[in-house]
């Protein structure tokens, strides 16, 4: 064997050696969090009775020290409550260790029609009770049954009732503050769902083809009684999202090939393509209003399921109400990672330290401390905000921040983002072939991702069916902070199309302060924020209308809120183009009034045009503070 061969061998070995020991390590120390709780928890099930006569299946965690009275910490999922069984105890109750060693009565309850627990589920449940009155029920009116209950039943708890959740429990979380029980002190919506018409399965009208494949398969999936266990899905086909869903061609075939109609809430989702009533009376946000618990609103900037999410519910109720109660993080995470044991990167993306563990031991702990037991703590910020790029914690009075300087950026000709209009001139176009979209990744995966809200963008820049501009090299850091208009000037040969807009930072090839070639950077094109809307919806949500054809037309919206800074050296750019697939569906560009209906044929290439001149100026907008 040759040295090099060797070498090659003894690395491989050691790094097979080290893989090992780190697995090791978590294994241990898993076990180690395990044996805490079953040797300081006392675990119960309940079936606890709802208004209507419905129960629904909860467990709850007591502390055997009974020194002290503690607040319950409470938990209401759609995803399962397990292990089942008196004797059969979690892993873990709290967000993380700490909160078990520092002592809380953990509850965590099935939700309404779902696993254990009896009843009709309901996707986003309306939340209509509070109109009808006597025993009509929806998610808040059970929250508060739930908590009514458990102050009166539970041993050892001090009246005080805490919750949080993460994606769909932390919709559950935000729905607890609705007429909200006396006991409830403070709740963490964590990625709460807030108007699944523009969080999660649709953005601005387009639709997660992926997500909500994936996730409606078997959450979907319909079953008669309580049964303990997931049901089982459709084997995987393939870990080629790109490939799987190109093959899989209009959205008809899911039902065709797949679902068979047997996927209720696919089925209603599909048969309301606009933001019609269907999908208005299920907006939680209007119902967020007068909140009396503190609140603490949690959401990641690099969250591919629910960015919308925290920055509505936060708006929706801190905005006049009477109590200064309501407070929002936004961290540098995928979808729960400050849960997460890591927190120090996100996919290409590296922050410097573990945010996550920061965030659960300076921020989560003491809110639920404060406000539970009546612990002394700082002053939580209004808006605690990681500011990317600069990679650190930022507070606010505000969010988004009231002062700062609005900066128009144009795309014009040559590739270039201007200041100044009046230099502008001409267009640029490219074709939209619906048989071979723009990749939203450069990875082979099953299509909904998350290392990809930081990805390097050269993979999409170098195609010409993506349009480029770019702006000068920063002489000095630039801080953008909240939303980022975008009006576009487009025309199309058809009369469809969707429009995707990305905010990129583009890294120096070379380290200015040693001039040397930068080889981690290299180059390198960092996505920081992108958006997309599906043109029929350019004037209204709920009224769609085709463009004519070749006739210039303004499409605008907003990418969602950033903090991040281009740093001295950098420079920003915007990609525009017309697919972002798998992750979101193809526009067939030939318009239908039901996209979820299209045929083969109604898929067809597209010649779209963007304005860059005087009198049709593409621009972008956002607001730069002070770093």
């Amino acid at each position: 064997m040759n040295k090099k061969a060797l070498f090659g061998l003894i690395a491989l070995c050691g790094y097979m050696m080290l893989t090992a020991f780190v697995h090791a390590a978590d294994t241990k120390e898993a076990d180690k969090r395990a044996g805490y709780i079953r040797s300081h928890f006392a675990k119960y099930e309940y079936q606890i009775p709802m208004r209507d006569g419905v129960k629904l299946f909860t467990s709850v965690y007591v502390p055997y020290d009974k020194s002290s009275k503690y607040p319950i910490l409470m938990q209401r999922t759609p995803y399962r409550v397990a292990p089942y069984g008196a004797d059969k105890y979690k892993t873990r109750l709290g967000p993380s260790d700490i909160f078990e060693k520092e002592g809380f009565i953990f509850v965590f309850q099935d939700v309404r029609g779902k696993f254990m627990s009896e009843g009709e589920y309901v996707n986003m449940r309306p939340q209509d009770a509070g109109d009808k009155g006597g025993d009509a029920v929806d998610d808040a009116t059970d929250t508060y049954d739930t908590i009514d209950w458990l102050i009166k039943h539970v041993p050892n708890n001090n009246g005080k009732v805490g919750m949080w959740g993460t994606s769909y429990p932390g919709y559950y979380t935000s729905v607890g503050a609705i007429n909200s029980h006396k006991a409830l002190k403070a709740i963490s919506p964590q990625a709460p769902i807030a108007n699944w018409f523009y969080d999660d399965f649709h953005r601005n009208g387009a639709f997660s083809t992926p997500m909500a494949f994936i996730f409606f398969d078997t959450f979907d999936k319909q079953r008669e009684g309580q049964f303990a266990y997931w049901p089982e899905g459709m084997k995987s086909k393939t870990p080629d999202g790109y490939d799987f869903f190109r093959k899989l061609g209009p959205l008809s075939n899911v039902n065709k090939d797949y679902f068979h109609g047997e996927r209720p809430f696919w089925n209603e989702l599909t048969e309301h393509p606009n933001y019609d009533e269907y999908w208005q009376a299920r907006n939680v946000l209007p119902h967020l209003k007068n909140v009396k618990p503190a609140t603490l609103v949690v959401g990641g900037w690099y969250d591919t399921e629910d960015l919308y999410g925290p920055l509505a519910t936060y708006e929706k109720m801190s905005k006049g109400n009477k109590k200064d109660n309501v407070h929002i993080i936004m961290g540098p995470w995928y979808h729960g990672q400050w849960n997460a044991k890591d927190g120090s990167k996100m996919g290409e993306a590296e922050f410097g330290f573990n945010t996550s563990a920061w965030f659960q031991e300076h921020i989560l702990l003491p809110f639920f401390k404060h406000n539970l037991k009546g612990t002394k703590a700082e002053a939580l910020a209004k808006a605690t905000m990681f500011e990317t790029g600069a990679n650190r914690w930022r507070e606010f009075d505000t969010w988004p921040p009231e002062q700062g300087e609005d900066v128009v950026l144009y795309m014009g000709a040559g590739e270039k983002l201007l200041t100044q209009k009046e230099s502008l001139g001409g267009s640029s176009d490219y074709i939209s072939d619906p048989s071979k979209p723009v990749p939203h990744s450069d990875k082979v995966s099953r299509g909904w991702d998350r290392p990809y809200m930081a990805e390097d963008q050269r993979f999409t820049a170098r195609r010409t069916d993506v349009l480029v501009f770019n702006g000068e090299v920063a002489t000095e850091d630039q801080t953008i902070a909240g939303a980022i208009d975008i009006d576009l000037w487009v025309s199309t040969d058809q009369s469809a199309g969707d429009f995707v807009v990305k905010l990129v930072d583009v890294f120096p090839g070379v380290d200015e302060t040693s001039n040397k070639v930068d080889k981690e950077a290299g180059n390198r094109h960092e996505l920081v924020r992108w958006g997309i809307i599906r043109g029929r919806f350019r004037n209204s949500m709920s009224q769609p209308e085709p463009f004519e054809p070749n006739k210039p037309t303004l499409v605008k919206f907003e990418l969602l809120d950033v903090l991040h800074t281009i740093k001295r050296g950098h420079k920003l750019q915007i990609q525009v183009q017309s697919s972002m697939f798998p992750f979101m569906d193809m526009n067939p560009q030939k318009y239908v009034d039901n996209i979820f209906e299209a045929k083969p044929e109604d898929y067809v290439k597209a010649q779209h045009r963007l304005y860059h001149s005087e009198q049709y100026p593409s621009a972008i907008t956002f607001k730069v503070i002070e770093h």
